[in-house]
């Protein structure tokens, strides 16, 4: 089967490229498609994820004012199309122009749609009265070109009642990124939160939940990993209060195995990968119960916490009982590891070739 994904492009650090390395390489390496990825402007070389070499990669410029953009969007895309003849296109791009593609390109291939984020990306810890017009308007007009496609994919059921207006609509959670052989063995002192310094990440959060901890855990400390907005959280001076800033990690299992506890203080989320690889690698977590995702992925008290969303005190006491319980995070760390094998890549990748063979 001839697959084509079209995305903005696959070498930054996020969720939307950890998925689509997974899923694209492993249908190319177990399921023998033939994939091709199409990205814009280049953005296929140096992938921050690693991709099979049995993908093709293509790329098509689009620079320019708003029109000169659309034509060379448009152009480029109709070409590829034509030149490859796929059988399905899958596109995998959260923003607005990707809805148009069913209406750009005519192709005999079923083209189906995957949403990686949740609606509420377009939160913002204030709203104008014309913003929140202009962002109901977008909905309303990607909810009618959402109807074009084969099928509309979404992460969790919670993403499921954002596109209630869909009869094409189907769940696929997204595969876990790695499962390996060892745990954690959960003695260090050390917290974790991974993803990028942001109003929907909720490290200021997080940060607040740690001043409440500091002073009886002085010995603990946590590390946080993305890239840093400066306007939102200056990072230069938290470690004052054990508090460690790095960059995005390639090699992030590793930091994971060296972790004790994993916590996501986000406002919202699409899916929460971050959580199925901490759990992966046998750690607990603590996760705000926002919309949507840690619901699906966390069992609470079996092998997390699911806190009222943005309820610092209680993400501070979640925190605090396993730093203070050894046997509870052994507990927890251990079920963690059995519990989510179940979003394992060959079940969930056998799961869109169900889906794209009963298209054809």
């Amino acid at each position: 089967m001839k697959l084509l994904y079209i995305t903005n492009g696959i070498n930054g650090a996020g969720g939307l490229e950890r998925v689509l390395s997974i899923k694209a390489s492993y249908l190319a390496e177990h399921y023998n498609y033939d994939v091709t990825i199409l990205s814009l402007n280049e953005n296929h070389l140096n992938p921050f994820y690693e991709f099979s070499d049995k993908i093709n990669m293509v790329s098509i410029p689009v620079t320019g004012n708003m029109v000169k953009y659309i034509f060379s969007y448009k152009q480029g895309i109709k070409a590829i199309v034509d030149k490859i003849k796929p059988d399905v296109i899958s596109v995998c791009d959260d923003g607005l122009k990707g809805f148009f593609i069913p209406k750009i390109v005519k192709t005999k291939a079923y083209i189906v749609y995957e949403r990686h984020v949740s609606k509420l990306i377009e939160e913002k810890s204030n709203h104008g009265y014309v913003s929140s017009l202009t962002v109901k308007a977008k909905w309303w007009l990607m909810s009618c070109l959402a109807k074009e496609f084969s099928k509309f994919i979404v992460l969790t059921e919670g993403n499921r009642e954002e596109w209630k207006s869909l009869n094409n609509l189907e769940v696929m959670p997204n595969p876990l990124s790695f499962y390996p052989n060892q745990s954690s063995p959960l003695d260090s002192n050390k917290v974790i939160c991974i993803g990028k310094i942001s109003y929907q990440k909720g490290q200021d959060l997080l940060l607040k939940a740690w001043d409440l901890l500091f002073e009886k855990h002085p010995d603990w400390k946590l590390e946080l990993y993305g890239y840093a907005n400066d306007d939102f959280l200056n990072v230069s001076d938290l470690s004052k209060k054990n508090i460690h800033y790095f960059p995005p990690e390639k090699n992030i299992m590793e930091k994971y195995l060296e972790s004790s506890i994993y916590v996501m203080s986000s406002r919202y989320e699409g899916f929460g990968m971050v959580l199925t690889e901490a759990m992966a690698c046998g750690v607990p977590c603590v996760s705000f119960n926002c919309n949507y995702g840690p619901a699906d992925i966390i069992h609470e008290e079996v092998d997390g916490f699911l806190v009222e969303k943005e309820n610092i005190e209680e993400l501070a006491s979640r925190i605090s009982k396993l730093i203070d319980n050894d046997n509870l995070r052994q507990k927890m760390g251990a079920n963690a590891k059995i519990n989510v094998a179940r979003f394992a890549p060959e079940k969930i990748v056998e799961q869109w070739d169900e889906l794209f063979t009963k298209l054809k």
